[in-house]
């Protein structure tokens, strides 16, 4: 596994892995059964790219900048990219012609005041901003009682803020929590590798991957597997340690702050008439109600 974001090896290893997930026979080649490896051959990528071998097997080095949209569009049909896998491409394209390799540390933008009054003012509807690293930089009230478990997590660095990755990957009690754990340690690693794509030479982002890639298996496994995801949305299925069982629906959406760093606004919500909804407002009620009250002392 390439430990270094944005150098020749990541380049390499995603085409590759995207490469061997294709059989010549769903990319409508013909095929033999004395084949040694596992999906297409660089000629066959070539050859659907409409590209010598010799420069498809450049680019696939890691030889990335300075090559025309038009090829990488070209590239990413023959390999059946998806959006994100494709916008990814493009970012790792962009962050190539950058001729810096040195690793910066990146200023945390601050949230402005007027997101902090919109999330405080979703009163039934947990909501949260998260930056491209996974960390939950600003929330409301509701949020911090869903989401107890990741507040009060010895994984939260000395600011007191949750990293969502780092909680998922390196929390014993994460699987309790997120019922769904194996899909929510999927989808967040394939959101850092987009991450990884946006920003190569963040130092935070390296040393947050090398420290999930150091202490969890799991974490290198969905690694390795080089997905890629720009946006989060669907169905969470919670057990909160007070609420109980808990399944919602969440949104994703981008929220532009100064400079290039990626924010999200989550939203947490519950279906009409469910238990979910009844059980999410007793949390909002809980939360705004003294712990003694709650204790009948």
């Amino acid at each position: 596994m390439d430990q270094q974001p944005g150098a020749r090896g990541e380049i390499r290893d995603f085409l590759a892995s995207r490469r061997a997930r294709i059989t010549p026979a769903q990319a409508g080649l013909p095929t033999s059964a004395r084949r040694r490896v596992p999906g297409l051959r660089r000629e066959e990528v070539a050859v659907l790219a409409g590209v010598s071998t010799e420069w498809y097997t450049r680019l696939e080095k890691g030889h990335i900048a300075g090559v025309s949209e038009g090829v990488l569009d070209a590239v990413a049909r023959a390999l059946r990219l998806d959006d994100d896998e494709r916008a990814y491409l493009f970012e790792l394209a962009r962050s190539s012609r950058h001729a810096s390799r040195t690793p910066s540390r990146r200023r945390d933008v601050e949230v402005p005041d007027r997101i902090q009054w919109l999330l405080d003012s979703m009163t039934m509807s947990s909501a949260f901003v998260r930056n491209g690293r996974t960390d939950i930089v600003a929330h409301n009230p509701l949020a911090r009682a869903l989401l107890a478990p990741l507040f009060d997590s010895a994984t939260t660095d000395r600011r007191g803020r949750p990293n969502i990755a780092r909680y998922i990957f390196l929390d014993p009690a994460a699987p309790d929590f997120f019922v769904d754990w194996d899909a929510a340690g999927t989808a967040t690693a394939a959101l850092l590798r987009a991450e990884v794509g946006r920003e190569p030479r963040d130092r935070a982002l390296r040393e947050l991957v090398g420290e999930l890639s150091t202490l969890s298996p799991e974490f290198r496994g969905q690694w390795a597997a080089h997905d890629v995801l720009m946006r989060h949305d669907g169905v969470k299925r919670l057990q909160h340690p007070d609420a109980g069982h808990l399944e919602l629906t969440f949104q994703s959406l981008d929220l532009p702050l100064p400079g290039r760093a990626v924010h999200d606004l989550i939203i947490y919500t519950a279906e009409p008439g469910t238990a979910s909804e009844e059980r999410l407002r007793l949390l909002a009620s809980w939360r705004s109600t003294p712990a003694g009250a709650r204790s009948g002392r």
